[in-house]
């Protein structure tokens, strides 16, 4: 009832709509009283006093009373879908903002295709919930109440014979619902399963062709639906052995119903017209039970939707991506001081970091893949916490700045490169939403790609494809690089920035970071030699900590671990660079 409840409180923000869709149900509901009261004049009156002169009125006017509520049917079904629509897209973009504003740790933690089920498939779920108790359930009870006030009103004894079967149905009803909800859970749960294998499977299908693994993954597909299908089996079972012994009781009332007006009109006691009129009302009397089932189906659905989607609001937000401190400049003095951070419970991550970086200057991480070297950028970020020690800008704690405004001072060029499926002006503005062709092509000349750029059909309006698909990966780089440049962020973060793109190109770039690394605070990690040999401070990692640092030269004297990976990077002294990996 909590969830309900809690899904009712979306209602008060269209009150008048939901007003409006109560009177046009009741004004429908209403006119339903016209064909039983239509028949019973036919038989006990018109006919046997042979009252030519009242066929046509009363036709006529049962005709129009069925016109009107067809009319009402009509303003009622668009009044219902805008109201429907309005709360669909209110939960929705609730429960995306919402999503948003997490903390990263737990989209580690959360399937894409189970998140996108929660949005595409539980909101309209929790809808049907508002909408159907207003449309049907308000509508059927108050129908059932006009009708049964109705038939009482011309023979108590025969409607309480026809409302007989009621408690039964009503049992059995209670009986479904209080068993069925964990059906429903289990279906749900393994729909979503399905859908973020899919959402994998898609997005990885060139993993799965160049591995040929087409069969293996058929099977793990296979696996997966035949879950579903199970579960979605199990709650038509229960369908199955429930509804049709509910409609049997019902139905019964009718034989029931005949039978004692049978005998009542035997007895002299009720006229023919009094039982026609029983019959035509029963349909009506009955048909709220007929949406019971349905009804039931679409509650626990919402309810089970419901509690999904309010697990995620109920989540606390990434703190401090609003408030914190807003300080009026930067000058990017950065300082890791004995950092230590792990994504499991298991051996951290990093550890022991101790590094600062006055403004302007350029830091570099290089070592082995693990060793650490990303996860510093995503704590300079604060993509992550610091589980230890604490990272400080300008001398103030990293923890007490607003995300947001950090952030916003900060250019991060990751390692895969991501752009969305839009256009590639889209991409770009995405840095700085204001900025004008000029700046555009200006961004794109500094990263060395306006030039196909140009040569690509549409230009900037070329749509890059989902993940950038369309582009090559050099391609990718280099428009990431200029939507960096675009930002021109004070603090500046390279994670593998060049290492998707040719030699030649290569350069090209390095001389356009070079420029931009001027008077900016650069944290650099790469593996080409080339990149980080003219850093201020070049820090070696291995097994989450530093083991080395230094500058170039120094770190080559030294004969360790950098020494050791820069082997693969330059030949002998005097002996031109083979830009290898570090």
């Amino acid at each position: 009832m909590s969830t309900l409840r809690r899904i009712f409180s979306y209602t008060t923000r269209y009150r008048w709509r939901a007003l409006l869709a109560f009177l046009l149900a009741t004004a429908g509901t209403l006119l339903v009283l016209v064909m039983p009261a239509m028949t019973q004049r036919f038989i006990d009156d018109i006919i046997p006093h042979r009252r030519w002169e009242a066929i046509w009125p009363t036709a006529l006017l049962a005709v129009g009373a069925i016109a009107l509520r067809q009319l009402i049917f009509t303003a009622r079904m668009l009044s219902n879908n805008a109201f429907e629509q309005a709360v669909v897209h209110d939960l929705r973009r609730e429960l995306y903002d919402k999503i948003q504003r997490l903390p990263m740790k737990w989209f580690d933690n959360q399937p894409t295709g189970d998140i996108m089920t929660r949005i595409g498939s539980d909101v309209p779920a929790m809808e049907k919930v508002i909408v159907d108790s207003i449309d049907q359930a308000l509508s059927g009870l108050l129908q059932f109440g006009i009708v049964l006030a109705y038939l009482l009103s011309q023979h108590v004894g025969l409607t309480l014979v026809t409302l007989a079967p009621m408690p039964m149905v009503a049992l059995a009803t209670w009986l479904y619902t209080r068993r069925n909800e964990t059906r429903y859970r289990a279906a749900s749960e393994a729909s979503s399963a399905l859908n973020s294998m899919l959402h994998d499977n898609i997005a990885g299908i060139r993993q799965i062709k160049a591995y040929t693994v087409e069969p293996q993954e058929l099977r793990r597909f296979d696996r997966s639906s035949a879950e579903v299908r199970r579960a979605q089996l199990t709650v038509a079972k229960a369908n199955a052995m429930t509804w049709p012994g509910v409609s049997l009781i019902a139905e019964a009332g009718i034989v029931a119903m005949m039978s004692a007006a049978a005998y009542w009109i035997l007895q002299g006691e009720m006229k023919v017209g009094t039982l026609m009129a029983f019959l035509v009302s029963w349909g009506f009397l009955f048909d709220p039970l007929s949406r019971i089932n349905p009804l039931t189906q679409t509650f626990l659905g919402g309810v089970v939707a419901g509690k999904r989607v309010f697990a995620i609001l109920d989540l606390g937000d990434e703190p401090n991506l609003i408030d914190g401190i807003r300080p009026s400049a930067l000058r990017g003095q950065v300082a890791f001081q004995n950092v230590g951070f792990s994504y499991a419970e298991k051996a951290p991550t990093v550890r022991g970091i101790n590094v600062e970086a006055l403004p302007g200057q350029t830091i570099a991480f290089v070592g082995p893949t693990g060793a650490g070297k990303s996860t510093l950028l995503n704590l300079l970020t604060r993509f992550y916490e610091c589980d230890e020690g604490r990272i400080l800008i300008d001398g103030t704690p990293l923890v007490e700045l607003s995300k947001e405004w950090l952030r916003d001072h900060i250019g991060y060029v990751t390692q895969e490169s991501f752009l969305f499926n839009a256009s590639i002006r889209e991409n770009l503005l995405l840095a700085k939403p204001e900025a004008s062709d000029e700046e555009l092509w200006a961004v794109l000349a500094a990263a060395n790609a306006d030039g196909f750029v140009r040569r690509l059909e549409a230009g900037l309006d070329t749509v890059a494809g989902e993940r950038g698909t369309k582009l090559s990966g050099g391609e990718r780089q280099r428009l990431s690089i200029a939507r960096a440049l675009l930002k021109n962020p004070p603090i500046l973060l390279l994670d593998e920035a060049t290492s998707a793109v040719d030699n030649e190109t290569e350069k090209l770039i390095q001389q356009a970071l070079d420029r931009l690394r001027s008077h900016r605070t650069s944290f650099v990690i790469a593996h080409r030699l080339s990149t980080v040999r003219d850093a201020h401070l070049i820090c070696v990692m291995e097994g989450g900590r530093i083991v080395e640092s230094g500058q170039h030269e120094a770190l080559i004297k030294q004969g360790g671990l950098y020494a050791r990976l820069a082997s693969a990077g330059f030949r002998e002294e005097g002996k031109p660079e083979s830009h290898g990996e570090i």
